[in-house]
């Protein structure tokens, strides 16, 4: 069942929708005016995401440069 949203040609409420096949078409919440007009709506998408890590890298032994192992001269 899709989720839709609403803007009432009456009275200006915007509002989202759950709507069914079966049902006749929605109402305004605020007004009851059926006059309304379906706006571009953004989706979500649900599920696992893949998260980025980013490896920690620990300061060279040698001079204590921030970069890790081999970033500096002395190596």
């Amino acid at each position: 069942m899709p989720i839709y949203e609403y803007v009432c040609r009456h009275c200006g409420q915007q509002f989202e929708k759950l709507v069914q096949a079966s049902t006749s078409g929605p109402a305004c919440p605020a007004c009851q005016s059926q006059s309304l007009q379906q706006r571009f709506s953004v989706f979500a998408v649900g599920g696992k995401a893949a998260t980025a890590t980013t490896p920690s890298i620990d300061p060279c032994g040698s001079c204590g440069d921030p970069r890790g192992p081999g970033s500096c001269a002395l190596d």
